[in-house]
């Protein structure tokens, strides 16, 4: 079954075919560094995650490169807000956003060029001296170079609107900015006073790279003129993923992307997330509420892409519940699978990955886990399904979890639980029931819930006990 994605520029599905058979090289946009990043950053990163995840479960080998944007107007306001310079003011956002990563499980990529790197200057600067050379771009009056839109027939071929409308010579200097002023957009800005010690020399003087020409640097530097995929947010459509198009085709002469897909806006209770609405949540707000990383990334992730996503915090709890099933049934499994010899395979397992073939559609994919379940809890019920069965299920939710990244999350059992469950067997063995309940509640107190069974006490952990606002 061929791998098929909607893509941006053709507004249909199209089977996936990397440039290079077995080798898809992906460029995510990735975040800038002014402040901590938000959920609705994450519900793209998680997209992202979930992409190159799937492509590698189907047998592709994937480089991913992930931009960090450490230099454009907000992280030069905030540094002079801040009175620090702007490598010190942004460091700290660098390290919570891998930290956030991690939370989240998400898989590094294989490169986070950050655009302030002197190479990748060198590289813009060398980009933009082609683009002058072949017309493409011109100096204006307040010293900053410009991109000639009007020099590219196909600018606009990736937001869907018509050049038509365009007034020569409007020119944009701010990095983001609405269809309804469409100009040539600034290559090269020329320091100002507000850019403090920010700037680099050039052969159009000091200044600093526009954001648009720090990615297309960066992507075409790390994975070569032609990407097969490139995402990011469908508010990245237009200026910037726009913008990379023309400037990078107008100095390589040849198709820049494949395959470009985006990912719908996150909503927070039904309404656009905003600090003024009080909705507005970084993963850190949502872990101090006691909500876990795996819970976060499962109400992120639940949702297909191209669907706007309503984050609620009934949708956490019903995460919350959705991953207590999936652990309940994976030790049932393994409680069951002690006694196989081999593997026989369980109808229905294929729905999966055919599911994520399909778009990456999410909610089919959940649908077939969750009814294999719902199906085989029946068969345990009715003690019918078979330890070999039960084995190649394990197998099969190893390969589902390498894509959705699920499993829970095991800490260690430490010294003094496993102390406590000694003393608790010895107990048990004593008929000292009482002493044994005691020590049980001690446990549970440690994060452990234990069960008696008749291979003994088995021990899985307890669920945190959710903060709720």
């Amino acid at each position: 079954m061929a791998i098929r994605f909607f893509n941006t520029l053709s507004r249909q599905i199209e089977e996936f075919i990397p440039r290079e058979p077995g080798h898809a090289r992906l460029y995510t946009c990735g975040p800038t560094v002014y402040n901590y990043a938000h959920i609705g950053n994450f519900r793209a990163y998680i997209f992202e995650d979930l992409l190159q995840r799937h492509l590698e479960y189907r047998g592709l080998k994937v480089t991913r490169v992930m931009n960090l944007t450490d230099v454009d107007d907000k992280t030069i306001r905030g540094c002079r807000a801040a009175g620090v310079p702007l490598a010190e003011f942004t460091q700290p956002f660098k390290n919570a956003f891998f930290e956030d990563l991690d939370t989240l499980r998400i898989k590094r990529a294989d490169h986070f060029p950050e655009a302030t790197a002197a190479n990748h200057i060198e590289r813009m600067i060398s980009m933009i001296g082609t683009l002058m050379e072949k017309g493409h771009a011109y100096r204006a009056d307040d010293g900053s170079v410009y991109f000639r839109i009007r020099s590219f027939a196909d600018y606009g071929k990736l937001a869907h609107f018509n050049l038509d409308e365009l007034r020569d010579g409007v020119r944009v200097r701010s990095d983001e900015y609405e269809k309804e002023n469409v100009g040539d957009f600034a290559l090269w800005k020329s320091w100002d006073e507000a850019d403090g010690d920010v700037g680099w020399d050039s052969p159009w003087g000091r200044g600093r790279p526009g954001w648009h020409i720090e990615c297309s640097a960066m992507a075409t530097g790390i994975l070569g003129e032609e990407l097969d995929i490139h995402c990011g947010g469908e508010d990245n459509i237009f200026p910037h993923h726009e913008a990379e198009i023309a400037q990078t085709e107008c100095v390589t002469g040849r198709p820049f992307v494949r395959l470009w897909m985006h990912c719908k806006h996150l909503q927070v209770e039904g309404s656009k997330m905003a600090k003024s609405a009080g909705n507005f949540f970084t993963l850190r707000d949502l872990t101090e509420k006691g909500w876990t990383g795996r819970e976060v990334r499962y109400a992120l992730i639940s949702v297909k892409y191209r669907e706007p996503l309503n984050f609620t915090f009934d949708g956490l709890s019903a995460a919350r519940s959705a991953l207590q099933r999936l652990d309940e049934w994976m030790m049932r499994l393994r409680s069951l699978a002690v006694g196989a010899s081999g593997e026989v395979a369980v109808e229905g397992a294929e729905a999966f990955d055919l599911a994520l073939d399909d778009d990456l559609n999410i909610s089919a994919a959940l649908g077939a886990v969750f009814e294999m379940i719902r199906d085989t809890n029946r068969r345990m019920d009715a003690a019918n399904l078979t330890p070999n069965e039960a084995a190649y299920l394990l197998r099969w939710l190893e390969g589902v979890n390498s894509v959705l990244v699920f499993g829970p999350d095991v800490e260690p059992v430490s010294e003094e639980v496993h102390q406590i469950l000694e003393r608790r067997a010895e107990a048990r063995a004593a008929k000292e029931w009482k002493l044994s309940d005691t020590l049980r509640d001690e446990i549970l107190a440690l994060g452990w819930i234990v069960k008696d069974t008749k291979e003994g006490q088995k021990l899985s952990p307890a669920a945190p006990v959710a903060m709720h606002h």
